[in-house]
């Protein structure tokens, strides 16, 4: 048995991994940590530590974001474990990338030094309120376009007046010619139109 568990201790590796969330999908930060560490836990892997590293301008727009949130993370799972992970990280709707390195560059102690989970359940919250807050007075971010806000139109005419200012002038040879049957007895086109 001391040789299975000798083999188990040496297959699991300390790694660090960096997740890049959407800005959207920060809104709910508790969501994206539960999620993160469900992943870990479908991993089997143990964190060591989570923080923030940073908010930030991408470099280049993915999923149509321009923006995005880095979470660090520090956890010791099995070498085989890690293909699973990254796998499902993939397969996630709410990490659009993720990188995992070995960390054999860090003792565990500083690994657990770079803890920020309770600075990071501060912040949810505070995402949280913000985002009920905007819901409550209506504040939504809208995609495209400003929409032009509508004139108050003048005081209407009377509808004979209304149309009179609307219809376009005749050119004065119009302004003779019968318009109708009854206005031209004798059947005769008017003048300057082209008999057809």
């Amino acid at each position: 048995m001391t040789d299975t568990q000798t083999l188990e201790e040496t297959r699991t590796s300390t790694y660090e991994a960096m997740f890049l969330v959407s800005q959207a999908a920060a809104t709910d930060l508790a969501g994206v940590i539960d999620h993160i560490n469900h992943l870990f836990e479908r991993a089997g892997a143990t964190v060591l530590a989570m923080s923030k590293w940073d908010e930030r301008r991408l470099a280049f727009e993915i999923d149509k974001q321009k923006r995005g949130i880095f979470l660090l993370t520090y956890f010791t799972a099995n070498r085989d474990a890690i293909g699973g992970l990254e796998r499902d990280c993939n397969l996630s709707e709410i990490l659009m990338r993720m990188l995992v390195i070995r960390a054999d560059h860090l003792t565990e102690e500083e690994m657990r030094a770079t803890d920020a989970r309770e600075e990071l359940a501060v912040e949810a919250t505070l995402r949280a309120e913000k985002a009920a807050k905007a819901v409550q007075k209506d504040e939504s971010v809208s995609i495209g376009a400003p929409v032009a806000e509508q004139k108050p139109e003048p005081e209407s005419k009377s509808e004979p007046e209304a149309a009179k200012a609307n219809a376009p002038e005749a050119p004065a040879d119009e302004k003779s010619a019968p318009k109708t049957p009854q206005d031209n007895p004798s059947g005769d086109p008017p003048a300057g139109d082209p008999v057809a």
